[in-house]
This record gives structure tokens, sequence and C-alpha cells, in this order.
């Protein structure tokens, strides 16, 4: 699917399926599982610096198939790939003591509010679990005094009412820290999607700003 599945909607489908579900995470430039003894990852910081263990960071990978670059893609590469051959895969993510990584989300999607980065998936997990939430996706807000704050766009299920005091209340009961509660909530028909189907972050975060039209909203 391209994106890692929410933990609150694998559970709501495995009785519908009938099935266990699995999750493999990958990339088109190298398969990240359980890693080759001849494969490396490191999980840093904004300065390339390793976090400690169970911190989230950022996942970077190094190997004998660790491409060395984009072809004629000089901008991109100095993003893309550190001067000692790490390939930085935009992607946030724990290491587990099982040695196994637990995938929190991608870079992109993180929220600055005021130095606390908020993993905008860990959020939007935490709000799947209220009832009547069919889908939410969670952007950052442009916040004056703070850079910016979390703002939760949610499509209801028929008959259910939610404002942004009950997901507050409700995620305060469940002990979220006060700092990624959402300030903001925008309760729509539907959530724009890209042409391959994932929730269109970019256009929701245009739209949270002024930038873009906006979507229909209930």
């Amino acid at each position: 699917m391209g994106a890692r599945l929410a933990p609150e909607v694998a559970r709501r489908a495995e009785p519908v399926l009938g099935g266990t579900l699995q999750q493999v995470f990958g990339m088109a430039e190298g398969l990240l599982n359980y890693t080759r003894l001849d494969d490396e990852i490191l999980v840093a910081d904004a300065s390339d610096k390793p976090v400690r263990p169970g911190e989230m960071g950022a996942l970077l990978t190094r190997g004998p198939y660790t491409p060395s670059g984009y072809y004629r893609a000089d901008e991109h590469n100095a993003r893309a790939v550190t001067p000692d051959g790490w390939y930085r895969t935009g992607d946030v993510v724990r290491l587990h003591p099982s040695g196994n990584l637990v995938v929190e989300g991608r870079d992109k999607d993180l929220i600055n509010r005021g130095g606390e980065k908020i993993s905008a998936e860990e959020v939007e997990n935490l709000i799947y679990r209220l009832p009547g939430v069919a889908r939410v996706a969670a952007v950052a807000k442009a916040a004056p005094d703070l850079g910016e704050r979390v703002c939760a766009v949610v499509v209801v299920e028929p008959g259910t009412h939610l404002s942004l005091e009950s997901v507050r209340a409700a995620l305060t009961a469940m002990q979220v820290a006060r700092y990624k509660l959402p300030e903001d909530l925008l309760v729509v028909e539907e959530l724009p999607l890209t042409k391959v189907g994932k929730i269109d972050k970019k256009r929701l975060r245009d739209v949270v700003r002024g930038k873009a039209d906006s979507v229909e909203a209930v």
C-alpha cells in the first residue's frame, strides 16, 4: 500500500477478512526486514548521530547493495546520501529491543511544535481508536508562537459527532502527552487521495495553511 497500515485499521480488518495480516516494509532502493549480515542500519538524529536505543530517529542504511546515488541528480544526492555512503530512507523509526524496526512514519510527516517532534502517524493511530472514526490524517498547521501545531482531519461514520474538545479529552484519558494533542480539528466527508491511493498529505497541508481550496467539510 506504500505506507504503514494503522494498527487500529488492522484490528478492524482481521475479523472481516478472516485471516492474519502481515506487513512487509521495503523500498525500491532496497528491502528492509532483518538485514543481511553485510548491511548496516543507523537510527540517527538531525545531525546523523545515533540516537539512544528506543528513541525515534531517521533511518539510514548502508551496504554493498546500497546505490551510490541517483543518475544525474547531484542536488538530490546531496540530500539523500551522506559523504560516507549512508542512504537516507526518509523513514522515521525506533529500534525495538528484539532487533526489529518500528516504523513511526515519514520524516516529512513529523510535526515540529516548539522543538518537540511529533509523529503524525502516532496521533492518527490514537484518533483511530475513537468510536465512529473512519479515516484520519494529522498534518502540521502554522503556529505563530510554536512554528507548527497538530491539525487532525477526520472522516466520521454516519451519525457520529466529533469535536476538538472530545478528541482532546479522549486522548488525555489515554495519557497522551499534552504537546501531542490536536489543536485544530477539521471534519470532512472524504480525504483527498494521490493517484496511487494514498492520503494526499501535501494537499491537506496546503488546505490547512490556506494555500489550496478546502476539501469538502461536513
